[in-house]
């Protein structure tokens, strides 16, 4: 079927996360119309603020780095004026057996820190004078550390952190897709504490800050949705794609439901910004083997409890960025954030929130429990922890069944797959957390490339006034 060229749409993004978002932003800033698709009644994914009582509750992500990428977005949306930094010397915390130590954040606290022996602080030491490479085959994040420093780091130190940033399992997390940097520095300098020394920023290089916005995390999508306009339709959700022809051109028919009732546009680029489970049924009509690679990409469950107290009823006041939880110490909380620590604004005078968060790929069956019961569970494991005394003054539970990506071995391989398919397709593009990591700001940085790459494919296409552009 041949569609005139001037019905079509330039390009539609499915989806309206943070990639999806940011993508459609840059496409108009380029001059591209765009149309975004969204099924949810609200922008921003997992990112979003609510506010009740005078509480103010991550729903998602509690904070971000400031990246550069993303700084300039927040700059071009007009936000510096709500942009929040954290004290960059909040001090972050591990439990062990039952109380919080500092967390070893730089090389002298690594030899201090009574997190380790004296064995393992030896091997820490000491590895800038081994030279080892990595194994040809993809290793996980606990193979490698176990070869490098030993179990002691590994459960004590790594863990937590990989709970804390992928909600993941190490035994199964590849280093080398969920932490390239690390696994570049052995393979080139065969050692990663000299790698790391040599890569150091110049002094005087600003370090990336942990940040908010004043009025929460849900400003940075509400702020691009509202540059977006009229082009962004919610809850209007895309069924399924199909390749055709506008004027002879190479173009897709996204099929859409909206208002209950089906519908039907043409694009002359597609972009993909949903989860990897979600646009393996949207792609089926125009590829099986898209379909079978964005299935093998696996999620984890995360249950995120914010809790509310009076000031007088925590022993040990929380101060600082959190702590995280060690999965020996037999609890199902994996980290707790000290929200109106961080940043002003959480809470009413006298009071804090406490955002903690469980479940993960290492206890996936506690998010099958009911909502009462797992705030109850998570709500005593951190009174324990941090002396509360009472209940909460108020909760909030969010629950995702597909929080995060898990980049598990093999998952290079699986995004290596997709861009050659997406080589066969040059209509087709993807933005999303599962490509080059889940933090706020690889996604807006993924999100950049993928509508350069639009606007390239564009204008070589000859698509309309891009062409021109």
């Amino acid at each position: 079927m041949s569609i005139p060229a001037e019905s079509a749409n330039p390009a539609v993004v499915i989806g309206a996360g943070i990639s999806g978002l940011a993508c459609a932003y840059y496409l108009q800033q380029a001059g591209i119309p765009v149309r975004v698709l969204e099924a949810g009644s609200r922008p921003g994914g997992v990112i979003a603020t609510k506010e009740v009582d005078g509480f103010r509750f991550e729903l998602g992500p509690q904070s971000f780095l400031s990246t550069e990428p993303l700084l300039s977005l927040i700059d071009a949306l007009g936000l510096n004026d709500q942009l929040l930094y954290a004290n960059p010397r909040a001090p972050r915390y591990i439990l062990m057996s039952g109380r919080l130590v500092p967390a070893p954040l730089a090389p002298p606290s690594l030899l201090t820190t009574p997190l380790f022996s004296v064995s393992t602080k030896w091997r820490l030491m000491t590895e800038m004078l081994r030279r080892t490479k990595p194994p040809v085959d993809d290793e996980s994040i606990a193979a490698f550390v176990r070869r490098k420093f030993g179990d002691e780091l590994l459960g004590r130190l790594v863990a937590p952190f990989v709970s804390g940033v992928y909600a993941g399992d190490p035994e199964r997390l590849s280093l080398r897709a969920a932490f390239p940097k690390i696994h570049e520095f052995e393979t080139q300098y065969g050692s990663v504490l000299r790698g790391a020394m040599k890569s150091r920023p110049e002094k005087g290089t600003t370090r990336p800050g942990l940040c908010s916005f004043r009025d929460g995390m849900g400003t940075l999508p509400r702020a691009i949705s509202a540059r977006l306009g009229d082009s962004l339709l919610l809850e209007t959700s895309a069924t399924c794609l199909h390749r055709t022809a506008a004027n002879g051109k190479p173009s897709f028919e996204v099929s859409f439901l909206r208002d209950k009732q089906p519908g039907m546009m043409v694009a002359s680029a597609v972009v993909i910004a949903i989860p990897a489970n979600i646009a393996s049924a949207i792609v089926l009509g125009i590829s099986d083997d898209l379909h079978s690679i964005f299935s093998r990409i696996e999620y984890a469950p995360v249950a995120v409890v914010s809790a509310c107290y009076r000031r007088e009823q925590i022993e040990r006041p929380p101060d600082g960025f959190g702590f995280l939880v060690p999965r020996s110490e037999g609890l199902h909380v994996l980290g707790t954030v000290f929200n109106s620590s961080l940043f002003p604004g959480r809470a009413p005078e006298g009071m804090v929130v406490l955002t903690s968060f469980t479940g993960g790929a290492t206890d996936p069956q506690f998010c099958d429990l009911g909502d009462n019961e797992i705030t109850e569970m998570i709500c005593a494991e951190a009174a324990c922890i941090l002396g509360i005394t009472g209940a909460p003054v108020a909760t909030n539970l969010q629950r995702y069944a597909r929080a995060l990506p898990q980049y598990n071995l093999g998952h290079a391989q699986i995004v290596e797959s997709l861009e050659k398919l997406g080589a066969s397709m040059p209509e087709l593009f993807l933005a999303g957390n599962y490509l080059a990591g889940p933090s706020i700001g690889a996604c807006v940085e993924q999100a950049s490339r993928t509508a350069s790459a639009v606007r390239a494919y564009l204008a070589s296409a000859g698509v309309g006034a891009v062409a021109h552009a």
